[in-house]
């Protein structure tokens, strides 16, 4: 050893002490990059999130005592945070504390989080009305299934393909290639004849997906399709129409569609064909008529018959035995002039009777378009 080393080399029982270590064994400086490098995650996590994962992370973790902000929220805006929330997964307790460090002492009891259905619903019954509740809550369900491709096998065909394309082939390739192959095909159907056969082509060149490029695709699905699809497709707007055409008296009903087919003849027809009339019941069979016959009020079933064509009296008749049939004539004979918007009224009564049976399976209505008309 040379003289100046030895000279720098310490004295006996003055050598140096070791860097402290950590009871996991590492040194200060290792615990202290791995600190840093947890803060740099929950950092990066959190701008990642957008306003309102964030909101709902917030309302989650403040439970009850949130009441006050649910109650200056306007619908958008709860239905935008009640999405997040549902949509969230587990959420760690670094993250939350982060997230809303004002609170902090008051969270670092309760931990981490969950956002789920289950609990965006339970929570959204303490601050709104049951109903109000159920319809945002069924919003965000949307349709059934449990996994996102079982959700869009019960998506109208026309409807995802009128979403679809205008997305990528290689996209669309990719969704048709998740969902149930009879439901593909009825999709191809429904796209354009030259970007159907493009998606055609990719997938037939197909390779595996990786995985992360498929969560993207069903973050998409569930944030832009999914979410304003419940919004705005739960029911065709034609046959929303139809329904409450159904309920207006008979002369009421007369003059708007009188007054639409003058604007548009296409959706007047299309109302026409979709509601179901006193004419329509013709179209039941005579087991229906028969089930029909025992739930309708005799007096009305009369007042009813007394204004519908011979035709129709025939059928209903022919479906009584001929002792009832005669009382039901001599009864309809008895009664003279009527006031029309007494048998509208009647015929009225009977329809909606109708629709009851048939909602409870005891009876088969024809659509009046003619596709459902039952053949013998």
């Amino acid at each position: 050893m040379s003289k100046a080393a030895a000279a720098l080399k310490p004295p006996e029982g003055q050598r140096e002490a070791p860097a402290p270590q950590s009871p996991a064994g590492l040194s200060r400086e290792d615990t202290s990059n791995d600190t840093q490098r947890r803060i740099n995650e929950i950092v990066m996590a959190v701008k990642s999130l957008h306003g309102s994962e964030k909101a709902a992370i917030l309302l989650l973790s403040l439970g009850e005592d949130a009441k006050p902000i649910w109650d200056r929220l306007d619908d958008e805006e709860l239905r935008e945070i009640s999405s997040a929330m549902s949509n969230l997964g587990p959420v760690k307790a670094e993250m939350v504390e982060y997230l809303i460090k004002d609170f902090v002492n008051r969270l670092s009891g309760s931990g981490a989080v969950t956002g789920s259905y289950e609990q965006t619903h339970r929570l959204l019954l303490q601050f709104l009305p049951a109903e109000k509740a159920d319809s945002l809550m069924e919003e965000l369900r949307g349709p059934a299934g449990r996994t996102m491709w079982d959700k869009l096998g019960n998506v109208n065909e026309q409807v995802l393909a009128n979403y679809l394309k205008n997305e990528y082939p290689q996209t669309v390739s990719v969704i048709l290639s998740k969902i149930k192959s009879d439901h593909s095909a009825r999709v191809l159907t429904a796209l354009p004849p030259e970007f159907a056969l493009e998606v055609i082509q990719r997938m037939l060149r197909m390779e595996p997906v990786q995985r992360d490029i498929l969560e993207k695709i069903e973050s998409t699905l569930r944030t832009e399709f999914m979410t304003n699809l419940a919004r705005t497709s739960k029911r065709d707007s034609h046959e929303q129409m139809a329904a409450i055409f159904n309920n207006f008296d008979r002369q009421t009903e007369g003059r708007f569609i009188a007054l639409l087919e003058d604007k548009n003849k296409e959706s007047a027809d299309r109302i026409r064909s979709l509601m179901f009339v006193f004419e329509d019941l013709a179209k039941l069979d005579p087991g229906g008529i028969q089930t029909l016959l025992r739930n309708i009020d005799k007096d009305k079933l009369g007042l009813a018959l007394k204004g519908a064509n011979e035709e129709m009296r025939n059928l209903f008749m022919s479906n009584m035995s001929e002792r009832a049939a005669k009382i039901m004539r001599d009864d309809m004979a008895a009664m003279g002039p009527v006031k029309l918007k007494d048998v509208e009224s009647a015929q009225q009564e009977m329809v909606v009777v109708a629709k009851a049976l048939a909602d409870r399976g005891e009876i088969m209505l024809a659509e009046s378009g003619g596709q459902d008309e039952l053949i013998y």
